[in-house]
Parts: structure tokens; C-alpha cells; sequence
């Protein structure tokens, strides 16, 4: 079994040297047995989504379908087993993603190689379809192939994954590599839009997807196209603002700038080793960036780094020594004759062919042993917040409809915080909220009036006594308590004043006052202020002249609302102070 990896070299190097008699693209590329298996797990949910169920499928049933196809293809007697029930819708949609995307699988190239073949000088049938299927299988031991998924190192015990992580990342690099030879591979692109990180997530693939179904085209070109319009489209040819990429426009981007490095990389270095070391070296410094050393995926992009530059540099002299000996070999792009200008047509082209035999390797690949590590979506994660899983990034994500219930832990979480006990309230409270308490008495209300709040009561205010003079010392007393007895205080006017202007009614309708001994010597317009307000401005438009504008009254004099103020106490002169002091605890 040590020769059967050079027999499957040389179905491939037949195909690569005839693939123009039959193909339209020379630029075609090959699926392995990983992304044969991949592709697969695709078309089968994308069958099960058609008919009204997940974009989901389970991993028993796609190694069912696995078997069944590998059998059916290589025209080998079917297994014991059952079929699934949309086999052939599976089978179809398998097919239209291969020829979408300008690639083969293995079992293709081998229905091919018959018809390829030259009689002459290539051997009949070097691989058996049994052959091919315990290859693909993955139940035969091949030397001779790069194997991907067993690290050249051994891993230590604080990396476990460092073997899948170096698959993923190779995976990766040789994705990259396959853009440059065959833009219309979606496969490639769905490994390489967000690795490393450039927040294009599955809401980003899936609007790139509908662009791509929208316009017939692939994916590359659905990003490539609206980059383009929006960095060189006039005002006439800019998308819309309405369109879903306008959300992607800095990833996509930074995405299509790489990509056109490696580009110009590829057509200004003509020596093919140099141009893949570079080409490799790019892709490698993209990904290590803001990653210390000590990181897997930076030691996993390392050794890819370097073995992958010594492979490019073995297959330009293996070429070299077969163009210069017998003059053929792989021949991939050739320029047409109608081409503006051959330079151009021929830059890059012997790097292009390079890559295509290391793609070629890299598809010849045993396949991986662990089946779930490559289909699941528990990949180690490469970009951020999603990993490498396909089946999970081709997945459209859900639109909330509002009426899809919260998780488990979520609901249980929230239950247990409504049964926990909650503490009572022991805030200390301001004394500004004492005023706003309905339960206060009201007398304690009254005690810390305040600017905002006008006093009220239920009961009509005391009846207020007038007296003369105004005594300093009992005037900031009598704001703040209730009306004392005339022998108490020698001199009550003032305070009668203030107490009436702090306790009087707010009602118009004010009660009709009688006079107490200290009204006597009252003027006849202060007898006419006994009764309420409205009497009161009814009697001053009969007794005043109309024409006399109104008399203005000194600073000291307060007039509250529902309140008269005698004219005989407000003229009296205050001591310097007192005002501002009365003013005070009036508020």
C-alpha cells in the first residue's frame, strides 16, 4: 500500500495535463475527502430547510449518506442498509454545489481518468474504485501524503487541540491560496471571510449569500462587485441605503484589500518559490496579529508557514526539471489570443501552476479520523466569537418573532429572584420628604412650611388682632407658633399681621372678622376691608378716582392671598434688618 499515494498522483497529474477537453475552466479545483464530506453535510441540510424543517441534519444520518454516495458514484454494490428518504434531492443538490463552484471531488477525476488517459504512455487503471473508496473512507493506512491532521510534533498535555487547531489553520491557509487560483470557490470563502476577525459574522455570510442568489453569481464576486461600486460608482451607481451590505462595508472592505494584496503579490513576482513564500508569509502575518507567542493557533501558523514554503519551493524544481526535459506539464490559464496585452496575461502564471499541484496534494489528504471534530459546530475557535464550523455559518440566523419562550435558565433564573425574600425598607429619608407625606399630622406640616408649599388647614384660622408698634423680639417668634394672649406680648399689631399672613384662609370666601378693641382707631378704608376679597376690590373702584393710577405700597408691606394688611402698620419704619429677618421665617 506504500505506492498507492503515487497512484493517485498520477490520476491527478493526467487530469491537470487533459482537463481542458472537458472542462470549461482550467482553473478547477479539487475537493478531498474532508470537503467532499463537508459539502455533503451542506446539501442535506439545505434539503431538509426545503422541506420545512432546521438547516440542521444529524451527524449519523450525513455518514449514511456518506456511504451511499461514495457507493453510488464509484458504481460499487450498495450497503445493507436503507436509503434516507430524500436521497436523491440530496444527490442533486451535492452535484449543483460542486459544479457551482468550479470544483471536482476524487470520484469525479477517476470517472474522468478513462477518458482522459493517453493509451500510449499512462497506465490503465492505477486506482480501483474499492481502492478509492477505503481511501475515502478512511479505513486505509497511506504513506506517501501529507497528513494534515497528525501534528509533525508531539503535543504537551496543557494543548490538547493543537492537532485540530493546526488542521483548521491549515485548512485556512490553503483556502486563501485557492482564491487566488479559483474565485468562484464559495467553500473557500466561507473559511476565509472572517478569519482573522474582521466582524463579519453569520448575519454578514448570510447577507453576502442572498446577494450572491440574487444576482446568479458567487460569492466572491457578489463582495468583490459591491466593493467596487462603492469605492469607484458615481452617485448614479451606489447601492442603495437600503441594501443589507451597507451594515458589512469595513469588513468586506478589508477583506477584498487582502485579497488584492496577495494579488498584486502574485503578479509582480515572477519566480514562483519567492512569490509563494511570500504569498505564505502574508497570510500567516494576518493571522498571527495581536496574538502573543505562546498562543496555539500562532506556533499551529508557524509550522504551517515553513512547511508549506518548503513544499512550494520542491514542486517549482520538480516543475522546472519537467518543463526543461520533455516539455510537458500542467499548462493552466493560457492566454488567449484576443488579450489586450500578454505580459499581463502571463504574470503570475507559472506561481498559479505551483499552487495548483499543492492544492492538488493538499486535496489527496487521508481524511480526518474524528468525524464529529470536523462536522460539529464545537470547533476550536479561530476568529473571535464563531469557530470554522460550516454547517454553522451557512446557518441563517433566526429572526426573533417575540413569541419564542426564553431559555430554561433563563426562566428558572428569574423565578428565583421573584421567591427571594426582598429586605424591608430602611432608607433614611430627607426632611424635604416629610413635607410630601400624607400621613404627617398636619401640625408638623405647618411647623416646616417651606417655599413650595402653601400652608392649608381644614379649620378657619384665628382671627387676627391688631396692635401697634412691632416689638424685634417677639416678631421671629410668632412665624413659627400660634397666636399668643394680648397680655403676653406688649405690642401684638405686628404680630397679628404675620399670624394672619402665615395661618389666613386661602378660600375667597372669606369669614367676616369683628373687630377687637385694638381696631379703633381705624380709617374708613380700613372699615371697608372687614369682609372678603371681592368686597374688597368692589369697594376701592367705587371710593378711589379712576383716573389715579394706584398707589404704590413700601417694601415692607405683604399683602398674602385672602389677607389684608392695615395701611397704618405698614408705614411704620422698621429697624435696619428687620425686613430681610421677617422675610426669612416667613418663608
Amino acid at each position: 500500500m506504500e505506492a498507492f499515494g503515487d497512484r493517485l498522483k498520477v490520476i491527478v497529474k493526467v487530469f491537470r495535463r487533459e482537463c481542458h477537453r472537458v472542462l470549461h475552466s482550467e482553473r478547477t479545483t479539487i475537493h478531498g475527502a474532508d470537503g467532499m464530506l463537508m459539502l455533503l453535510q451542506l446539501a442535506m441540510a439545505e434539503v431538509n430547510k426545503q422541506h420545512g424543517q432546521e438547516f440542521k441534519v444529524a451527524l449519523s444520518d450525513v455518514l449514511m449518506a456518506w456511504k451511499h454516495l461514495l457507493l453510488d458514484k464509484l458504481h460499487l454494490p450498495p450497503p445493507n442498509f436503507a436509503r434516507l428518504e430524500n436521497y436523491d434531492l440530496i444527490v442533486e443538490a451535492y452535484e449543483s454545489f460542486l459544479k457551482r463552484s468550479n470544483t471536482v471531488d476524487l470520484v469525479d477525476i477517476l470517472s474522468m481518468y478513462k477518458q482522459l488517459r493517453l493509451v500510449d504512455s499512462d497506465p490503465e487503471e492505477p486506482v480501483s474504485p474499492i481502492q478509492l473508496f477505503e481511501f475515502l473512507s478512511g479505513n486505509m493506512e497511506v504513506s506517501g501524503l501529507p497528513d494534515s491532521s497528525v501534528p509533525s510534533t508531539p503535543s504537551s498535555k496543557g494543548r490538547p487541540c493543537s492537532s485540530q487547531v493546526k488542521m483548521s489553520v491549515r485548512r485556512v491557509f490553503c483556502s486563501y491560496l485557492n482564491l487566488l487560483v479559483n474565485a468562484k470557490n464559495d467553500m473557500a470563502l466561507a473559511l476565509t471571510l472572517d478569519v482573522p476577525s474582521r466582524t463579519l459574522g453569520r448575519q454578514a455570510f448570510t447577507d453576502v449569500k442572498h446577494a450572491a442568489h440574487n444576482n446568479s453569481t458567487s460569492l466572491f464576486l457578489a463582495v468583490t462587485s459591491f466593493v467596487r461600486v462603492i469605492q469607484l460608482g458615481g452617485k448614479g451607481y451606489a447601492p442603495a441605503e437600503s441594501d443589507p451590505l451597507r451594515k458589512h462595508v469595513k469588513g468586506l472592505s478589508d477583506f477584498v484589500h487582502f485579497l488584492d494584496d496577495l494579488e498584486e503579490i502574485l503578479g509582480e513576482i515572477p519566480d514562483p518559490s519567492v512569490c509563494g513564500a511570500r504569498l505564505v508569509a502574508a497570510v500567516r502575518a494576518v493571522l498571527v496579529k495581536g496574538r502573543s507567542s505562546g498562543d496555539a493557533m500562532y506556533a499551529a501558523a508557524d509550522e504551517t508557514t515553513k512547511e508549506l514554503k518548503e513544499r512550494i519551493c520542491q514542486l517549482h524544481q520538480i516543475q522546472k526539471l519537467i518543463a526543461n526535459g520533455s516539455g510537458t506539464g500542467i499548462s493552466p490559464a493560457r492566454p488567449k489570443a484576443y488579450v489586450v496585452n500578454h505580459c499581463t496575461a502571463y504574470g503570475g502564471r507559472d506561481t498559479v501552476k505551483v499552487l495548483m499541484a499543492l492544492l492538488d496534494e493538499e486535496a489527496l489528504t487521508p481524511p480526518c479520523r474524528n468525524k464529529a471534530d470536523l462536522l460539529s459546530e464545537d470547533q476550536p475557535v479561530l476568529s473571535g466569537a464563531e469557530g470554522t464550523c460550516i454547517l454553522n455559518l451557512f446557518r441563517s440566523p433566526e429572526v426573533s418573532t417575540g413569541c419564542s419562550p426564553e431559555p430554561l435558565k433563563n426562566r428558572v433564573q428569574s423565578r428565583l429572584d421573584l421567591l427571594k425574600p426582598k429586605p424591608k425598607d430602611g432608607v433614611i429619608r430627607s426632611q424635604f420628604a416629610c413635607t410630601y407625606n400624607e400621613e404627617l399630622p398636619l401640625n408638623r406640616v405647618l411647623e416646616f412650611p417651606s417655599s413650595s408649599q402653601v400652608p392649608t388647614c381644614v379649620h378657619p384660622a384665628p382671627k387676627p388682632q391688631t396692635l401697634p408698634t412691632v416689638d424685634e423680639e417677639c416678631s421671629s417668634d410668632v412665624v413659627l407658633t400660634k397666636a399668643k394672649s394680648t397680655s403676653e406680648c406688649p405690642n401684638k399689631e405686628q404680630s397679628g399681621v404675620q399670624q394672619g399672613a402665615a395661618l389666613g384662609p386661602r378660600s375667597g370666601n372669606g369669614q367676616n372678622r369683628v373687630a377687637g378693641p385694638g381696631d379703633r382707631k381705624k380709617t374708613g378704608t380700613q372699615a371697608r376691608g372687614k369682609g372678603n376679597k371681592r368686597k374688597q376690590v368692589d369697594s376701592d373702584q367705587r371710593g378711589g378716582s379712576e383716573n389715579e393710577p394706584p398707589e404704590k405700597k413700601p417694601f415692607t408691606s405683604v399683602k398674602m392671598p385672602g389677607k389684608n394688611v392695615s395701611k397704618a402698620s405698614s408705614k411704620k419704619k422698621l429697624i435696619a434688618g428687620q425686613g430681610k429677618l421677617t422675610s426669612f421665617f416667613r418663608v
